[in-house]
């Protein structure tokens, strides 16, 4: 774990700095513009250009060096950094110049993330997945704790610039740690080997993988459907914060930060107890729960009850992450895990961009007029959930969250998806993949699936 460990330190880090620099810039589009349009395009171009070559990175991942992987991710994301502070210090930073830098730092993201996860599984043993991906999760969910309050702060003292020269300060401590830590390449897979030729057939493998599998198949429906939920909550939160009588940036982030605590308190869930003994169950079952939360967020214009909603919603989500994570890492060949994942990111992230696209223009055309005083809503439905700006959006949350409920039924009572722990056999021993090659050589010629 001690390898581990301080791969893990450094992401922390980086992902603080990566939240900083985040929301400076969403409150500054959407203070300069006021339109939740605007506001929701810079979390669609921070995924959908990574999302469509993402088999492609995959593929290249697992052709390289895990370590290697990840530092390129680095440095491609200390350039986009650098873009930003050269920009803001000739004050030329537009609009579009943000969408471009997230759209290009969105690719080098998307080999971060298949490159940190397949490492994982060769420097831990699988007993451990679910611990070490609530240990992942964890510093995710700090970073979203810390930054905004900080951001908030930061934004007054030191400006823009400032804060994404900490970014730029918190990738180079990343990059540090990394090169501390050696992690070794897996064994080859019968599938990666009969796979090998050219960069389009080793990524095409990644799909093949998954669709001759059922219950992988829907665990990437459930996450596809839990994805556009998740994606329209993320990007309309702060828009109906911010409409709020009286709300300002500081308030905003204490919003964000409780929030956020939700999420740390499940990833300490999830860090301590490794998810349930059966992980599908703590896949499934958490979607009811996220449902509950979602209608809660748009139900009143109150404050606490925000607050106290997305920390409930948040809570379930690394539960749902971690269980799912421990699955595919067990069932994934570790040669094949970088363009797996990749996919699998891929498919089920897909509805992401969607709900991005989508929720500002549903927000500011359909939604806030029918519960604008006078709106066609306002003496009906307004007279439950108010009246006013933000309340649009309000009721786009009580509409989403009839999704995750349906799908967690579903995933119940679809028979591949509920058993996917015992049809699929284990493909990573009870010690990383290295060390077991090490200690017995001849398990490279050990049938596929053993």
């Amino acid at each position: 774990m001690t390898g581990f460990s301080l791969m893990w330190v450094g992401q922390l880090v980086s992902l603080v700095g990566s939240g900083l620099t985040r929301f400076a810039l969403g409150v500054l589009v959407y203070q300069q513009t006021g339109s939740a349009t605007k506001f929701a395009l810079i979390a669609l171009f921070a995924s959908l250009p990574g999302l469509l070559v993402a088999p492609l990175l995959g593929a290249l991942v697992d052709r390289w060096n895990r370590r290697t992987a990840m530092l390129l991710s680095d440095f491609g994301a200390v350039l986009c950094t650098l873009a930003l502070v050269l920009l803001l210090r000739a004050d030329a930073l537009e609009i579009w110049h943000i969408y471009l830098i997230v759209g290009v730092g969105s690719v080098f993201n998307h080999i971060q993330w298949p490159a940190y996860t397949a490492a994982t599984t060769l420097l831990v043993p699988k007993r451990q997945f679910g611990r070490v991906s609530g240990m992942m999760q964890f510093g995710a969910a700090a970073s979203e704790v810390v930054a905004p309050i900080l951001a908030g702060l930061l934004l007054v003292e030191i400006g823009l610039t400032g804060v994404i020269l900490l970014d730029f300060a918190a990738f180079l401590f990343a990059a540090a740690t990394l090169l501390l830590v050696r992690v070794p390449d897996p064994e080859v897979s019968a599938e990666g080997r009969a796979a090998k030729g050219s960069l389009w057939r080793e990524a095409a493998l990644g799909w093949t993988f998954i669709r001759a599998r059922p219950g992988l198949v829907g665990l990437l429906g459930y996450f596809a459907m839990m994805n556009l939920v998740l994606s329209v909550g993320t990007v309309m939160l702060i828009p109906m914060v911010l409409s709020l009588p009286a709300s300002d940036p500081k308030l905003l982030g204490t919003v964000l930060s409780i929030s956020s605590a939700g999420l740390l308190a499940g990833t300490a869930v999830m860090t301590i107890t490794g998810g349930p003994r059966r992980q599908i169950h703590g896949v499934l079952a958490c979607g009811y729960l996220f449902a509950l939360a979602v209608v809660l967020t748009g139900l009143r214009p109150y404050v606490p009850l925000i607050a106290a909603a997305s920390f409930l919603k948040m809570f379930g989500v690394p539960i749902i992450n971690g269980s799912s994570q421990a699955i595919w890492q067990r069932k994934v060949p570790p040669d094949l895990q970088g363009r797996v994942f990749a996919v699998r990111r891929m498919i089920a992230q897909l509805t992401a961009p969607v709900g991005y696209l989508l929720a500002g223009p549903l927000a500011d055309r359909v939604f806030e007029p029918l519960l604008r005083p006078g709106g066609a809503l306002a003496d009906s439905v307004g007279r439950v959930i108010g009246v006013g700006p933000g309340r649009g959006i309000a009721l786009m949350f009580i509409l989403t969250a009839a999704l995750p409920a349906a799908v967690s039924t579903w995933g119940y009572l679809n028979p591949p998806l509920r058993n996917v722990e015992e049809e699929l056999p284990d493909r990573v021993g009870d010690a990383p993949p290295v060390a077991r090659e090490e200690r017995a050589p001849a398990a490279e010629e050990a049938p596929a699936g053993a």
